[in-house]
């Protein structure tokens, strides 16, 4: 059985509520890219406003957003969920030919961290999907679920999880392939049903080996999960969710399993609706006006509340019901705030901050060689030690000074290979990165401030930007690789937004 939480805060929350008990665990924020319309913070101050103590992130494919969410939830005082809605590819995830060669050949699935060891597997599973698996999506397999399952809940996924399409596969008119979602159904599956061959709403019989189909999915994955599995139905007013929901409880009723409703939601509130559409539009190169074309069918795709939700499943309470127990077993508490700085190794038997002054003294010496009033051959100017001394006394205060030697080092790499490089931005008002040769403007001379760029005050981390040639950066990349370990660095992302 799942073990519930036994925070006593969230426990005062859980009873606190007045709304009936439901938690949203599959949810796609502003990170499902050009598909969900939800900002993080509008997603979790929604949840919070309509009396939720808890909230999952199940963007598409990556866990871009994982840690955005986890501090949103935690400043609003709920509890964060983190998971994602992984593609999953029909065999493994290394084949990229065949049958595996349409981007349309993978299936949905929804996994939830249910602690700490639960979210490290899922970054290494979204990481090799990226890394191994991508091929028009970044891919999981079958192995890499069944590798790396220790401590995530498991849902069996939308209609366009492996589980749905086999309950559907027979039906005439629907596709064989796994699609893109519901979006992808557009033209297959609208409210009034499954198009038929002249567009005329079909509604099959749940036959027999369909949901033997159905029942050798879910056994595998209720092998690989246990108790920890559950089967998924939504209902955002489409027909094909219904059909689909009715043969997923047949099957879970014959095999005991657990059921669970979900919502799918792509946008915080019902009226966002088109504003995800226009989304969608961006991401397939259509116009809305555009008869064929992907659409999420309705406005039922969004935030709803615990009510909404009673509302439109009158029938599966205690599926809805289960929704708040997976929720309050879930129990992610990670170390945020605390630097992770690789160890420079330094001549024996300096000390990184001894060895940074050193480094910082012979460049000051070499840079003012002519300048008599900063280097007299002898000694610094007064005005360069003091500045010097206090830039390194705040650099040593606050475990920095690895961190200085290491991008000293790719950038002396760099200058060695006659790479053109060259700090921009506020470290071009620090005398060490002068000293250290990482930019070529003395601050003393224009009168930069170091505190824009370091101050002992502020809890933020240096950031120095350091500009490469873009036609031989990856020999520095490599040169950094080699030093440190490739599973020890990493290029970092950014995202552009239109706000």
């Amino acid at each position: 059985m799942l073990a519930s939480r036994t925070s006593p805060q969230v426990g005062r929350r859980r009873h606190a509520l007045s709304a009936p008990p439901f938690v949203h665990l599959h949810c796609h924020s502003h990170y499902s890219l050009l598909d969900g319309a939800s900002p993080i913070k509008g997603l979790v101050a929604r949840a919070k406003e309509l009396g939720m103590n808890a909230l999952a992130l199940t963007d598409h494919g990556n866990l871009y957003g994982a840690l955005e969410f986890y501090k949103a939830c935690k400043d609003a005082g709920i509890n964060p969920v983190l998971g994602y809605e992984a593609y999953v590819a029909p065999g493994s995830r290394f084949d990229k030919t065949g049958a595996a060669s349409s981007k349309e050949a993978t299936y949905h699935l929804t996994l939830l961290a249910q602690n700490a060891t639960g979210f490290r597997n899922l970054v290494k599973m979204a990481s090799r999907a990226f890394l191994e698996g991508f091929y028009h999506k970044p891919r999981i397999d079958r192995a890499l679920v069944e590798e790396f399952n220790e401590g995530i809940i498991c849902l069996s996924g939308c209609v366009s999880g492996e589980f749905s399409r086999a309950l559907l596969a027979a039906s005439p008119g629907f596709p064989k392939k796994a699609g893109d979602g519901i979006a992808g159904l557009k033209g297959i599956a609208g409210p009034k049903g499954i198009a038929g061959p002249n567009g005329a709403a079909h509604h099959p019989p749940y036959l027999e080996d369909q949901l033997d189909k159905a029942r050798e999915v879910a056994a595998w994955f209720h092998q690989v999960f246990g108790d920890r599995y559950f089967i998924e139905i939504q209902d955002n007013g489409l027909e094909i969710q219904r059909l689909a929901k009715e043969a997923a409880l047949e099957v879970a009723a014959r095999m005991g399993l657990p059921v669970v409703v979900t919502s799918d939601a792509h946008y915080v509130r019902q009226e966002d609706a088109v504003a995800q559409d226009v989304l969608l539009c961006i991401n397939t190169g259509k116009f809305r006006t555009d008869a064929n074309r992907m659409r999420m069918e309705g406005d039922q795709f969004f935030l709803r509340s615990p009510a909404e939700m009673y509302a439109a499943l009158p029938d599966q309470e205690e599926a809805l019901r289960r929704s708040q127990r997976i929720a309050d077993s879930v129990d992610i508490d990670l170390e945020l705030g605390k630097r992770h700085f690789p160890t420079f190794h330094v001549p024996q038997p300096l000390s990184p901050p001894d060895y940074l002054r050193e480094l910082c003294i012979q460049g000051l010496k070499e840079r003012y060689a002519r300048r008599p009033d900063r280097w007299n051959g002898a000694d610094l100017s007064q005005e360069v030690y003091d500045r010097l001394n206090r830039e390194l006394g705040v650099i040593a205060k606050l475990g920095f000074c690895d961190y200085f030697l290491i991008v000293w080092d790719f950038v002396r790499f760099a200058v060695e290979k006659n790479i053109p490089c060259t700090a921009r931005g506020s470290g071009v008002g620090s005398l060490v990165c002068y000293a250290l040769k990482l930019s070529h403007v003395c601050p003393l001379e224009y009168d930069l401030l170091f505190e824009r760029f370091l101050d002992e005050n502020r809890l933020e981390a240096p950031d120095i930007d350091i500009d490469f040639c873009k036609e031989r950066r990856g020999e520095v990349l490599e040169y950094v690789k080699q030093k440190y370990g490739e599973a020890n660095v990493a290029q970092i992302g950014t995202f552009g937004t239109l706000a």
